[in-house]
């Protein structure tokens, strides 16, 4: 296994993570959130927005890390790079 691929593995482990803790999390509180009222649940819709457009971020940020043909050396410049943006 070559680091691109333990990149996109640990990208991969991350998201599915989230979608079953996202999951877990609604069918906790499914109950309560019928009773409350709809402000409690558009903020939950956004910040679930949110989390959405964070994970298509990373990636495509991982995208960017394997598909670039470069040498692995410069691997670690473009994280940085990244990052930064």
């Amino acid at each position: 296994m070559n680091f691109a691929e333990l990149i996109m593995l640990i990208g991969l482990a991350i998201i599915v993570y989230v979608l079953l803790r996202a999951k877990h999390f609604s069918a906790m509180s499914n109950g309560a959130r019928e009773s409350d009222d709809g402000a409690s649940r558009s903020g939950r819709e956004a910040e679930l927005e949110r989390e959405v457009t964070e994970l298509r971020e990373r990636v495509k940020v991982l995208e960017r890390i394997t598909v670039d043909g470069r040498e692995t050396h410069l691997l670690s410049d473009e994280i940085e790079k990244l990052r930064d943006k």
